[in-house]
C-alpha cells in the first residue's frame, strides 16, 4: 500500500514537473525593457569602453545577444512600430508627434492599430506597463492604455500643455497610474478620472526619483501576478534628456558625468527587475529582453571598440538605428550565444504572438517576422534577408490632420553587410560595407565591383516591396482642446 501510495505521489510530481517544463516554453512570461536614447556604444558587453553595465553584461553572457537589430531612428517611429509590427510607412506614424504637447486630435488610436499586447491579452496574459507612452493624451484619454491591451499602468504622462508639473519625469516626476504599491504608493495630486474598476490617478511624486517609481511598479507587477503568465512592457525614461544626478551619484553636474551616471542607474535598474524574478521564482519561465528605442542624443560622445562614436538619435546612420538586443532566460533561451540574426523593430508583435501562442491579429498586414525560433534555439539564423529603418524630425499638419512630412521619406535598407541609403525621391544613393566601414565614411556607390552590383541589385528588390507613397497616422480626431497645434 505504501510502495503504491509512493508511486502514485512520484507520478503527480513527475506530471507537474513535465507541466511545468511545458508552460515554461509554451505559455512564458514576456518582459520586455526599452532603455530610452542609448546606443551600444554605451552597453560595455558590445565594445562600450567609457562605462560599466555588469548587469546587461551578466544578462547578455548568460544569454542571447544580436549583433544586428534595428530600431527607427527616433521615439515615435519606434514605439508604434513595436507594438503594430508595421513599418512606419505603413502604420503612418513616420515622423516624432508629441501627442500630449501638440495635441490637434491625433493619437495612437485603438480603432486602427493592433498592439502586441492586446494579442497575448486575448489568451490570457496579465498585461502591465510602466515608464514612457507620449503617444496618446490620458487627460483627453485616461482609459486609452486598457483599449491598447493593459490592464496596469505606472506612466510619465509625457509633457501635457498647459500642466507644468507634467514636463517631469525624474525627480518630482508626474505620473499617471490605475494601481499602487510598495514603492509607487500614488501621488496625492489631481485624482483625474474615476471609473467603476477603480481610480486613475495623475499627479506629482513629491521628492521621488521617477525610474524608481516607475521600477517598484514593475518589480510588484511580477511578484503579484507570478502565478499567471504575464507580459510587461518597460519604456524606460532614463536615459532620455534633461540630464540628471541620480540617488546613487547626487553631486555630478557636468554633462557627461550626468549621462554617465544615469547609465549606471539604468543598469542598476534592469538588475532589480533581475531581482524581482529570482524573487518570484520565475526565472526559468519569463524571458527578458534588453534594448533601445534608438541611438544616444548627438551631444554625447562614447568609445566603443577602439572608435569614437557620436550619438546618433535621429539619424539614420548606425550609431542612430543599431541597437543593443539582448534575450535572456536559462530555461528557455541559449546562453552565450552571440548571434548575427537580423532583426526590426516590427518582428516584436509576431515574436511574441509565437512565444505565448497567441493569434496573429485578422485582417492586418505585418512586416515584421517572428524571431521565436532563434530565442527557443530551435533556429541558427532568422527568416530576414534585410531589415530597415526611417523617420526623424517633427510631422506636418494640415487641414485633414497629422501626416509625413514628405511623401516617401528616406530610409535605410540593410543585410548583414552591406547598407544603402534611399533618398526622398526613392533613389539609392549609398552604399556602405559595414564589416570593413562600421562608421560609413567611404560610399560605395559608384563601385563597378560585382560584390557591390549583387548588393545592390538584392537591396533595391527590397525597396520595391514598399508603397511609393507612406501612409498618414490612423485615427478618429479627439475632442479639441485649447492647447491644440493649427494647420501652418
Amino acid at each position: 500500500m505504501l510502495r503504491a501510495t509512493s508511486l502514485i505521489v512520484v507520478s503527480a510530481l513527475m506530471s507537474l514537473i513535465a507541466s511545468e517544463a511545458t508552460y515554461a516554453v509554451d505559455r512564458p512570461n514576456i518582459i520586455f525593457v526599452m532603455i530610452d536614447d542609448l546606443g551600444p556604444e554605451w552597453v560595455n558587453c558590445y565594445g562600450a569602453e567609457d562605462i560599466e553595465t555588469p548587469h546587461i553584461d551578466s544578462l547578455a553572457a548568460s544569454g542571447m545577444k544580436f549583433l544586428n537589430a534595428y530600431s527607427m531612428p527616433q521615439c515615435t517611429p519606434t514605439r508604434a512600430t513595436l507594438l503594430t509590427g508595421q513599418y512606419p510607412f505603413r502604420h503612418g506614424w513616420v515622423n516624432h508627434w508629441d501627442v500630449p504637447r501638440w495635441g490637434a486630435g491625433c493619437h495612437f488610436d485603438a480603432k486602427y492599430n493592433v498592439t502586441f499586447a492586446r494579442q497575448l491579452k486575448s489568451v490570457g496574459y496579465m498585461t502591465g506597463i510602466a515608464g514612457k507612452w507620449q503617444i496618446n493624451d490620458f487627460r483627453v484619454q485616461p482609459g486609452v492604455l486598457k483599449e491598447h491591451g493593459f490592464d496596469e499602468w505606472c506612466m510619465w504622462t509625457g509633457f501635457e500643455t498647459d500642466n507644468p508639473p507634467s514636463a517631469e519625469r525624474y525627480w518630482d516626476p508626474y505620473v499617471f497610474q490605475n494601481v499602487t504599491g510598495p514603492g509607487y504608493e500614488g501621488p496625492t495630486l489631481n485624482i483625474r478620472h474615476i471609473e467603476a474598476d477603480g481610480p486613475r490617478v495623475a499627479g506629482t511624486y513629491s521628492e521621488r526619483f521617477g525610474p524608481d517609481v516607475y521600477n517598484a511598479f514593475c518589480c510588484d507587477f511580477v511578484g503579484r501576478h507570478k502565478d499567471e503568465p504575464f507580459l510587461l512592457y518597460y519604456p524606460m525614461c532614463l536615459t532620455h534628456g534633461p540630464l540628471v544626478h541620480t540617488p546613487d551619484e547626487p553631486d555630478e553636474s557636468d554633462k557627461l558625468a550626468k549621462h554617465k551616471a544615469m547609465v549606471r542607474y539604468t543598469d542598476k535598474l534592469i538588475g532589480r527587475i533581475v531581482d524581482a524574478i529570482d524573487a518570484a521564482g520565475v526565472r526559468e519561465r519569463t524571458i527578458l529582453i534588453i534594448t533601445t528605442d534608438n541611438g544616444t542624443s548627438g551631444g554625447l560622445t562614447g568609445h566603443m571598440s577602439g572608435r569614437a562614436v557620436q550619438g546618433g538619435k535621429g539619424k539614420v546612420t548606425e550609431n542612430g538605428v543599431r541597437e543593443p538586443f539582448i534575450a535572456n532566460c536559462p530555461s528557455i533561451v541559449p546562453a552565450g550565444v552571440e548571434t548575427e540574426c537580423l532583426t526590426d523593430f516590427t518582428d516584436l508583435l509576431p515574436t511574441f504572438c509565437e512565444l505565448a501562442g497567441a493569434p496573429l491579429p485578422e485582417g492586418v498586414t505585418l512586416d515584421g517576422k517572428s524571431i521565436a525560433p532563434v530565442l527557443l534555439g530551435k533556429a541558427d539564423d532568422g527568416p530576414r534577408e534585410w531589415i530597415m529603418a526611417m523617420g526623424h524630425g517633427p510631422a506636418r499638419l494640415d487641414e485633414q490632420g497629422v501626416r509625413p512630412v514628405v511623401d516617401f521619406t528616406h530610409r535605410v535598407i540593410r543585410n548583414k553587410r552591406f547598407k544603402v541609403h534611399v533618398s526622398d525621391d526613392r533613389e539609392i544613393t549609398a552604399l556602405y560595407d559595414l564589416i570593413d566601414d562600421p562608421a560609413e565614411e567611404r560610399n560605395l556607390i559608384a563601385s563597378t565591383m560585382p560584390l557591390h552590383r549583387k548588393a545592390i541589385k538584392r537591396l533595391t528588390s527590397a525597396l520595391e516591396s514598399m508603397p511609393a507613397k507612406d501612409a498618414r497616422p490612423q485615427y478618429d480626431a479627439t475632442p479639441p482642446q485649447r492647447w491644440d497645434q493649427r494647420p501652418e
